[in-house]
Formats: structure tokens, C-alpha cells, sequence
């Protein structure tokens, strides 16, 4: 790096910028490290410092930065233990704190579970826990070793203690018995190491003993008893043994430190670096800075500001140079920010290619240049009998002997100082030298000239400081494409000249300049006007963007309800197909059982089926041979019938009646049931007991009772092929023996046909007094085939 490129480094204010990077760093090497970073040069090494502070400013985001405190350089101790030193405590504390911060530093990287640029940093440090328990547990402070640091060391401060217990006990029989009025103060105290009481001159020979110091006013003796001489000497002893083992514990942990020089070494190294790169993710998180691309043609930077000023105040500018033009000439009035645009510009790329993150926007792009060289400032100096313009020429010759293609030059005031004609013509060829050359300029003036010159010139651009005529104040915006008037008249004004000076100031101007200053007033109102237009162009399309945004939004919204209704609906439907299928997966599972069980019962029911219909017939014919009875001969004839006999009325068909007395006539008075009756001898025949034919009915009809009773009985009845009235007397009969059973629930299985039997049956059932209720068969019990009867 140059005299020149570092006079420009100062120029720039970079220190200021890396002073306060300082401030965020924890170590003291960090914080040393960080003042003297100087620009990279080489683009991959700055992508690398970029992409360093990016990936640490996401972990500083996520997690916090990774504990550092009490990192010291230990390079030094570490070394002098390699050449068989021994470290005092204060020293290997400090290794021990290396060893402790490269732990946690491990552990604060295992906890992230992206992979960063940083991984490679974190994997090689070395942690060495046991070399770092072993030192801490050893010494507790720079003053105190501890007794666990030794087996020998606690068993000689045991025995110290018990040395000390023994003197101080002599001494305190000494302070509380008779010889306590020797003393000049009740209290034990040391001199040069061993355990003492003041004795008053006067009575120093009274208490025998060793004189160690007198009182600087002679009125008091430290006088050691006799009687703790050999104690305190065993102190001493104690005291020169422990100080042994003390020396000889140090010595061995500084053995292990040297054993472990590389890594100890490596992790301090290492964690200074660390250091460092969050120092610069923090003042990342503090300017809120963002990392630029990198472009090999040149920079452009949006809402750049200058990261010394006030956030709050500074105004943001879009800088370009290397793009479209390689030439940027700034004009405008004094006090409207050409300097600091200057400023900004090369400070931005230095701290870039410092690997700092700068504060501009997301789509920024910086260039790597060789050297950053600038032009700033008055350096007149009386000493060197230097000018102001002399300065800047000797400045502005040193820039183009060093400047290639691979160079930014700054120049503030070219042509400053010296007769406004030769100077213009002078900066335009300095600017024409240094395009040569191949580097990228940018320069402040007020020579109109040059604002011609950039016009007029391929690969030169103007570019201005806004300046607002109505406040008659600048707004430090930056306009590109547009050159700027220094408004000298209306600053001065506004500072308090009188008008009539001012003028005859324009009175002098001659025509084509006032020509020109016209030109840029219209175009600066011109200017102004599209930029209004632009803004409201702006807000309008912002406000379009935003509707758009909102029924996008609501048309997703829309569509993304409406998938999920139609999701919704699928699953449902989806479960109702289902279901039907279970369901009809079930009917067809029941069919077949009750097929399988029908055609399993089938030949039971129609054995009882015939079995009925032969009781049927049997009792059709009991039935016949009670209601068509033959004509029955002339019974013979009996005797006459007298009160208490028992006759059959022959008229009547055989009714029995009791004879309850004859009349004086012959004619008998009978009690038949309930009634009484009056008949002759003749119409009567005395019974001697029940007539054949009741008897043999009564006989069939009590056994076909017996034999219905006694089959078996089944939940459904079979009419199929049946008159009306056999079904109907079938199904009287069936109805007995269900209820019987007492049967809940029967069918009744009449078919369909022509439905007379199924009418006749239902009907039936209507008036029948077993019945609770009735219905059609269902899908799966025959529907209207069947009627299926609930008993009461």
C-alpha cells in the first residue's frame, strides 16, 4: 500500500469507520486487529470477508455472539513454558481462559444447524477440558493456589494450620494471664513472618523473648515468646515447603501448557479471528449494513449513506460509476453535499473492501479497485510554502503517476485556486489524462466549462446537487444526467447582500453565460416537474401494486377456499361411498346367512307345513262330522223319564236336560243350562251317557290340539298356494301357537301374485285381537311378498 492510497484511506475517514468497529470487538488483540484493517484487494478474499460477516450476523441474529471474554494473548507465556519456564498463576489463568472460550465456542457452533461460511473456524478449534479443569481447579486466584492442587500441598498447609492453632494458643495464654499488663496492646500480630505481641518498653524484659521490630516511637517492643520460637520456626519450615510445592505445581501445569503449545496457539488465533468477524457483524446490526455484490465493471450503490452522519438526518443517494460512464462531474452549490457525495462514495468502497457490510440497499454493487485515491480538502501549507492550488496539484500528480485501470480517483474542487479559465481548461485535461489511464473519476466543480465538457464527452455524466430556489436551501439529493448551478446569487442573498450588488454581479455576466444558467433553470423546473409527475406515477403504481396484491391475495384466498370446499366435498362424498359400500357389503353378508339359514330350515318348514295342513284336513273332517250329522234313527224307545233323570231333548237335537219334576198331566218340567222347559214323555229320552259322535269329535279335536301344540314352532308361516280361507284358518292357527310360544315378532309369507291373499291376510289381521300391529316386508325380508306381524 502507498504513501498516497493511505493519505487517502485517512482522507476518506476510514479510521473513524474502523474506530468504531473497535468498539464492538471484546478481546484486546480484536479490538487491535480491527483499527488496523486495511482493504483487500484481491475479490475473492473480499467475498470471503463479506460472505464471513453475512453468515455471522445470521448467527448473531439467531443465537447470540459466542462468549470471548477473557481471551488474552498467551502466545508469549506459551513459549517461554516451551523453553522450560515456569508461568506464574496469572499466566496460566489466561491459557486456562483460551482453553474455556474455544470449549464454548464449540458448543455455540454445535447448537447451529446451518451451514455457514464460519464451520470450518469453529471445527478447528481445539478444546482441551482437561488441561483447563486442571488449571482451574488448581489455582483459584493470582494470589492463592489451591490445597487440591496437591496431595503434598494439603498435607503441609494441615500441618500449618496446627502449627498456627499451637502459637496462637501460647499467645492468647500470654494476652489473658497476669502478663497482659506488659503488653501495650492486647493482640497478636506478625513481624517478618513469624507471630509477635506488642510489649511496652518498659517491661521488654519482663516477657522473654526475640525482638523483631520496636515502634517507631520506641514505646512498643514486637517481642516472639520463647515459648512459641520453635513453633513459629516450624511455620517458617512449612512456609519454605509449601512455597516449594506452590513452585513445583506451576512448573508442571506449565509443562502441560508447553505440551499443548500448537493447539493452545491455534485456538487463541482463532478466536481473535472470530473476534474480529463478529466485531463486524455487530456494527453490521448497528448501521443496519447490507453486503454488496461484487461487479467487475464498476459501482452502484442505492440509498447509499455516509455511515459517520446521523441516520436520522443523512439523505440517501443512488451513486453509479463504471456502468454506463467511467466519468461522473458533480456540480452545485457550495454547502449542497458534493463533498460528502465524494465521501461516501470512496468511504463505502474502502469499508467494502474492508469486508464490512455498508449502508446502502440490498441491490447495491461495489467494484474492487487496486487503489482508492483522493483529492480532498485545503492542504495549504506555510512551512512548505504550498498554496491551496499548489496542493492540490502536487496531490493531483502524486493520483496520476499511480493511477491505472484498477484505480477510483476522487477529486473535490478540480481546478480550484487558481484564474477560473486556465483552471477549467486544466481540470478538463486532468480528467482527459486520467480516463487515459483507464481509471474511474469522479470530481466536484463549479466551472461551467466542464459541465459543457461532461455534455459533450462520451463516457462522462453529469450530475448535481439538488437545491430547493424557493427555501433557497439544499437537499443534498444526488441527480444524475443533470448538471447543477451554484446558485451563488441566491445563496448570497439569502446570506444578507443587497440586491444591488447582486445585480451588478448578473450585469457582468456576459450573454452566453446567462444563456446558459437560463438552460439549466428551465431544466432544473423541467426536472423537477417529471420528478412530481414520477412521484405521483410512483405513488400510483405503488397503489395499483398494492389493489393488485389485495385481489391476488383475496383470489388465492378465493381459490384456496374453494379447493378446500372441493377437498371437503370429495372426502365426504368419498366417506358416504364408503359407508354405502360397508353398508351394502353388510346386506349382502346378511342375504347370504339368511339364504343359507332359509335353505338350511327349509325342509323343517315344509314338514310342519304339511303336518299343519294334515291337521287341517283332520279337523275339517272332526269339523264336517259335528255339523252334518246323518239323520239319526228312531231311538228306541225308554222308559219314562221320572224327577232326577238326566233326558236328551230329541227335537233339540240330543241337548241334555234334567227332569225337575212331572207335572200331574205326565208332561215333564227340565233344566236345561239356564233355561227351563216344559216337554212330554215322548219328545224325551232318559241318557244313560254322551252320544257316540260328540264323543269321537271332541276325541279328534282334543288330539289334532295336542298334535298342533306339540310341533315345532317357527317365526314364519308359508300361505303360498293357499285359498283365502284355508290361509286364513292356517294363519288363525299359526297366530295360537306363536303367542303360545310367546313369539314377539312373525312373518307372515303370502307372496305377491294377485294379492288377494295378501289383502285377505291383512285385512284378517286388522280385526284379529293377537295382533299389536303390522307392516309391508323391508329390502332383505321379501318387501311386499311378506307382512311381518307384531304380537301383543
Amino acid at each position: 500500500m502507498t504513501e498516497l492510497f493511505e493519505k487517502s484511506i485517512q482522507t476518506l475517514e476510514l479510521p473513524k469507520v474502523l474506530e468504531q468497529l473497535a468498539h464492538e470487538a471484546v478481546t484486546e488483540e480484536g479490538k487491535e486487529r480491527s483499527r488496523a484493517l486495511r482493504p483487500m484487494t484481491d475479490p475473492d478474499d473480499v467475498q470471503r470477508a463479506l460472505d464471513e460477516t453475512t453468515a455471522a450476523l445470521q448467527m448473531l441474529t439467531l443465537r447470540g455472539s459466542p462468549s470471548l471474554s477473557g481471551v488474552r494473548p498467551v502466545w508469549a507465556s506459551v513459549e517461554r513454558a516451551d523453553r522450560g519456564g515456569s508461568l506464574n498463576p496469572r499466566e496460566l489463568l489466561d491459557i486456562a481462559a483460551v482453553l474455556s472460550a474455544a470449549r464454548n465456542a464449540r458448543d455455540y457452533a454445535a447448537g447451529n444447524n446451518t451451514k455457514t461460511i464460519l464451520d470450518p473456524l469453529f471445527a478447528n478449534l481445539t478444546p482441551n477440558k482437561f488441561l483447563e479443569e486442571k488449571i482451574t481447579g488448581s489455582i483459584l486466584s493470582e494470589e492463592e493456589i489451591a490445597d487440591s492442587a496437591s496431595t503434598e500441598l494439603a498435607d503441609i498447609r494441615r500441618h500449618m494450620r496446627a502449627a498456627a492453632a499451637r502459637v496462637r494458643e501460647v499467645l492468647n495464654k500470654i494476652i489473658s494471664s497476669s502478663q497482659s499488663k506488659y503488653l501495650q496492646e492486647s493482640i497478636i500480630t506478625q513481624r517478618n513472618g513469624r507471630y509477635v505481641v506488642p510489649v511496652r518498653s518498659e517491661c521488654k524484659n519482663d516477657i522473654p523473648g526475640l525482638v523483631h521490630d520496636v515502634s517507631a516511637s520506641g514505646a512498643t517492643f514486637f517481642i516472639e515468646p520463647m515459648g512459641v520460637v520453635q513453633a513459629n520456626n516450624q511455620l517458617r519450615e512449612l512456609a519454605a515447603k509449601e512455597k516449594k510445592e506452590i513452585e513445583r505445581i506451576l512448573a508442571a501445569l506449565s509443562a502441560d501448557c508447553a505440551a499443548c503449545k500448537e493447539d493452545i496457539r491455534m485456538n487463541y488465533d482463532l478466536l481473535v479471528l472470530l473476534d474480529c468477524i463478529f466485531a463486524r457483524a455487530k456494527y453490521s446490526a448497528h448501521t443496519g449494513g447490507m453486503a454488496p455484490k461484487l461487479s467487475k465493471t464498476g459501482l452502484s450503490l442505492r440509498r447509499a449513506r455516509h455511515p459517520l452522519l446521523d441516520p436520522k438526518k443523512a439523505v440517501a443517494n443512488n451513486f453509479s460509476l463504471g456502468m454506463d460512464f467511467d466519468t461522473l462531474v458533480i456540480t452545485g452549490p457550495n454547502t449542497g453535499g458534493k463533498t460528502v457525495t465524494l465521501k461516501t462514495m470512496g468511504l463505502l468502497t474502502l469499508m467494502a473492501q474492508c469486508g464490512l457490510h455498508i449502508p446502502v440497499a440490498a441491490d447495491s454493487e461495489i467494484r474492487v479497485f487496486e487503489r482508492v485515491l483522493a483529492d480532498i480538502g485545503d492542504e495549504q501549507s506555510i512551512a512548505q510554502s504550498l498554496s491551496t492550488f499548489s496542493s492540490h496539484m502536487t496531490n493531483i500528480v502524486g493520483i496520476l503517476n499511480e493511477s491505472d485501470r484498477d484505480t477510483l480517483i476522487l477529486f473535490d474542487e478540480l481546478g480550484a485556486g487558481t484564474d477560473p479559465v486556465e483552471g477549467a481548461a486544466l481540470a478538463a485535461a486532468i480528467i482527459e489524462s486520467a480516463r487515459g489511464l483507464g481509471a474511474s473519476v469522479a470530481a466536484t466543480t463549479h466551472y461551467a466549462e466542464l459541465k459543457v465538457y461532461a455534455m459533450t464527452t462520451p463516457g462522462v455524466e453529469n450530475a448535481s446537487c439538488e437545491f430547493d430556489v424557493d427555501s433557497l436551501a439544499p437537499t443534498y439529493r444526488l441527480l444524475i444526467g443533470i448538471p447543477g448551478k451554484s446558485n451563488a446569487f441566491a445563496i448570497s442573498e439569502r446570506l444578507g447582500l443587497p440586491r444591488y450588488i447582486i445585480d451588478k454581479a448578473a450585469a457582468r455576466l456576459d450573454a452566453e453565460n446567462v444563456r446558459f444558467e437560463d438552460v439549466l433553470t428551465q431544466l432544473d423546473r423541467q426536472r423537477q416537474e417529471m420528478e412530481r409527475e414520477k412521484d405521483a406515477a410512483r405513488k400510483l403504481r405503488l397503489e395499483i401494486e398494492e389493489n393488485s396484491k389485495v385481489s391476488r391475495e383475496y383470489r388465492e384466498k378465493m381459490e384456496a377456499e374453494r379447493q378446500k370446499a372441493t377437498d371437503k366435498a370429495r372426502a365426504e362424498a368419498r366417506a358416504i361411498l364408503d359407508e354405502a359400500r360397508d353398508a351394502a357389503d353388510r346386506t349382502f353378508r346378511e342375504l347370504d346367512r339368511m339364504r343359507r339359514q332359509q335353505e338350511k330350515q327349509a325342509a323343517d318348514w315344509q314338514t310342519a307345513n304339511d303336518q299343519r295342513a294334515d291337521l287341517r284336513r283332520k279337523l275339517n273332517e272332526a269339523d264336517a262330522a259335528l255339523g252334518k250329522r246323518p239323520e239319526p234313527e228312531a231311538p228306541p224307545k225308554t222308559r219314562d223319564a221320572v224327577a232326577g233323570d238326566e233326558v236328551e231333548l230329541v227335537k233339540m237335537g240330543g241337548t241334555r236336560a234334567t227332569v225337575l219334576s212331572v207335572n200331574k198331566d205326565g208332561s215333564l218340567q227340565l233344566q236345561a243350562g239356564i233355561l227351563k222347559i216344559t216337554a212330554k214323555q215322548e219328545e224325551v229320552r232318559v241318557a244313560e251317557g254322551p252320544s257316540a259322535a260328540k264323543k269321537a269329535a271332541k276325541t279328534i279335536v282334543q288330539r289334532a290340539e295336542h298334535k298342533l301344540r306339540t310341533l315345532k314352532t317357527s317365526p314364519e308361516v308359508d300361505l303360498r298356494g293357499m285359498m283365502t280361507d284355508e290361509a286364513i284358518a292356517a294363519m288363525d292357527i299359526f297366530l295360537d301357537n306363536a303367542l303360545m310360544a310367546h313369539l314377539e315378532q312373525v312373518i307372515v309369507i303370502h307372496g305377491k301374485g294377485t294379492g288377494a291373499v295378501r289383502k285377505a291376510v291383512r285385512d284378517h289381521l286388522k280385526r284379529s285381537r293377537y295382533v299389536k300391529s303390522f307392516r309391508p316386508g323391508q329390502y332383505g325380508e321379501g318387501e311386499d311378498g311378506v307382512t311381518v306381524v307384531t304380537l301383543k
